[in-house]
């Protein structure tokens, strides 16, 4: 074991999240263990910032998030840089999905997440019953506390910054044939999508995407990307594998991400994997 990592790199959603979207407290610890070693240690989520402490604790201290997948950079709380949408593309988007009937909620830049008032009681409906057996719980569970906590209904859509727009349908089928008008569209409108399962897609600005979010925290910390490492679950992490030096899959992660990394974790996500990946890796190096 030669690999000694300056940053660390953790996704959220199954990866440092179990399935009910809790941070247990051996993983938190860990964390904070390796940070005082003098290794940085990053959030890189598909997460809005606000969405990040709905399962994370509001004190947690860490030397930056990548969210959105990379639309917005913080250091110490504050923007080291952003993107936003256009608000011609947030319509057209908007609009689609509300022909096709599929869940959406855009997220500005700053703020909770909304979706217009006339659209919420399909959305809502679309999450009503039970669990249906091809979604994941994590996702099930993240959509149902949106509906009940987090979206906020808009008569029309407040003139502002716009990070991302996320959709989603419990009928995998369903979301990947809109997914298919979005590629459409994209010949027209240029933007980016990304996807952590099948039943959800996610729209950014083109180009934009978790490695380009932790390029602007290395360079912030003035660390090669080669001296980092990530570790991660789903396809919207394959940029992210891609860029670092030492790219670690989640037992639970999908067959592409597998294929990209140097290592793979003992255990999932439910199972505290990144917390034993973490603790008996520098144990390896001798840096327990």
């Amino acid at each position: 074991m030669t690999f000694s990592p300056k940053a660390v790199c953790l996704d959220m959603d199954g990866t440092l999240l179990n399935n009910h979207n809790q941070l247990t407290k051996n993983t938190l610890d860990t964390i904070q263990h390796i940070r005082k070693k003098g290794i940085r240690v990053f959030i890189v989520t598909g997460r809005s910032y606000n969405e990040v402490f709905d399962s994370a604790p509001d004190g947690l201290e860490l030397d930056g998030f990548v969210t959105a997948n990379g639309m917005i950079t913080y250091v110490n709380g504050e923007k080291l840089l952003e993107h936003s949408l256009s608000t011609e593309l947030v319509d057209k988007v908007v609009q689609s999905a509300r022909s096709n009937q599929i869940y959406y909620e855009v997220h500005p830049n700053d703020g909770e997440r909304l979706s217009l008032k006339e659209d919420q009681v399909y959305i809502e409906s679309m999450i009503s019953g039970e669990k249906p057996d091809e979604v994941g719980i994590n996702e099930w569970l993240e959509r149902q506390a949106a509906i009940e906590r987090e979206i906020r209904w808009h008569d029309s859509l407040p003139d502002q910054k716009y990070a991302k727009i996320f959709c989603f349908s419990k009928d995998h089928k369903k979301m990947k044939a809109w997914i298919e008008e979005l590629e459409k569209m994209k010949k027209e409108t240029n933007f980016t999508t990304s996807s952590s399962s099948h039943h959800n897609v996610e729209v950014m600005v083109e180009g934009v995407n978790k490695a380009t979010g932790i390029e602007t925290l290395l360079k912030h910390y003035q660390i090669n990307p080669q001296d980092t490492m990530a570790i991660g679950d789903s396809n919207n992490d394959i940029p992210m594998m891609k860029y670092v030096g030492y790219p670690v899959a989640m037992f639970n992660a999908t067959d592409q991400i597998k294929a990209l990394v140097k290592e793979i974790t003992e255990y999932t996500n439910d199972k505290e994997g990144v917390y034993h990946y973490l603790e008996n890796y520098f144990k390896r190096l001798g840096q327990n």
